[in-house]
């Protein structure tokens, strides 16, 4: 609510915004802004989309828009099979590689999710609803670990995965061992669940539910957006992976399709930008669909969890 000295020496329409509180009208310069960096974001992909369908010739001469009504070529469609087809076979399924990469993707990112996101509601509740010995002490240590550089912990994890420890070593166990708790996912929920009052638990005794048809009839439906933003942001974090696949995989029917792209890209697909960017739209499709599916939850998500505690 406005105080009495910012509303005076405003225009009559603004004062009484500024009065009741309502917001005033966006800057058209701001509109301007967000315009241009939404074009800037988007024109990579554009040109990615727009790549994957033309002709190599059209490639080479750099046309930009080379279709009808402003060009004299046709959308090349079949890049995208064309471009499966230079991938290759797998010679123990009888696929193609790119589809068994596709399927090796799916899998590791469906485990990933389930085990990550049933891991974090459940570490995120200790922490937001129980109280036990250490517990500032032990969310401190899981905290701690956002500091700990990614790439200083690849190594050591992919020794335990050679063959005189764990010998996972080009097997599926390998490939999601480190991804099966994340601190952030836990971080993420304890915040949303410290923002369900205290009585919702006090009334659920009352009635005789215990922590476990607490947590699943009450606090997860509650939690629904920040799980999905979990979820979505789980999901490309393990489509898009390709260190860890590489280092742990020997075969290519092991991989999947982020280490798969690379290797297109460094041998014959590296010529045809064509079916480069034609694999590349495929592999990107999936991630973009789920976000228009899951974009207000994950707004919702974001713009809901405080930062109480």
């Amino acid at each position: 609510m406005a105080t009495t000295s910012q509303v005076q020496g405003l225009p009559q329409t603004q004062a009484r915004r500024a009065a009741s509180g309502s917001p005033t009208r966006t800057s058209p310069v701001i509109y301007a802004v967000l315009i241009v960096i939404a074009i800037a974001s988007l024109s990579p992909f554009i040109w990615m989309v727009m790549t994957s369908v033309k002709d190599y010739g059209d490639v080479v001469s750099l046309k930009v828009w080379p279709w009808p009504p402003l060009g004299d070529s046709h959308p090349n469609l079949g890049n995208f099979a064309e471009a499966i087809n230079t991938i290759g076979v797998d010679q123990e399924t009888g696929l193609p590689l790119f589809v068994r990469q596709i399927l090796n993707t799916a899998l590791v990112t469906a485990i990933v999710i389930v085990i990550t996101v049933t891991t974090s509601v459940m570490a995120a509740y200790a922490f937001a609803q129980l109280d036990f010995p250490g517990k500032g002490v032990l969310f401190v240590l899981v905290l701690a670990t956002f500091m700990i550089p990614e790439e200083l912990m690849l190594v050591p994890r992919a020794v335990m995965m050679n063959k005189a420890y764990l010998n996972w070593y080009n097997t599926l166990p390998a490939m999601v061992a480190p991804f099966l708790a994340t601190a952030f996912g836990i971080f993420l929920l304890r915040q949303f669940f410290l923002q369900i009052p205290r009585d919702l638990f006090d009334a659920a005794r009352i009635d005789g539910a215990n922590h476990l048809s607490y947590l699943t009839r009450i606090m997860v439906p509650l939690a629904r957006p920040a799980i999905l933003t979990l979820t979505l942001l789980e999901f490309i974090g393990m489509w898009n992976e390709y260190r860890w696949i590489q280092l742990v995989t020997a075969t290519e029917s092991m991989r999947t399709v982020s280490v798969g792209l690379v290797g297109f890209l460094q041998g014959e697909g590296g010529a045809q930008t064509q079916l480069a960017m034609a694999v590349a739209v495929m592999v990107v499709l999936p991630v973009v669909v789920l976000y228009l599916f899951t974009q207000r939850y994950f707004t919702e998500g974001i713009t809901t969890t405080g930062l109480k505690g």
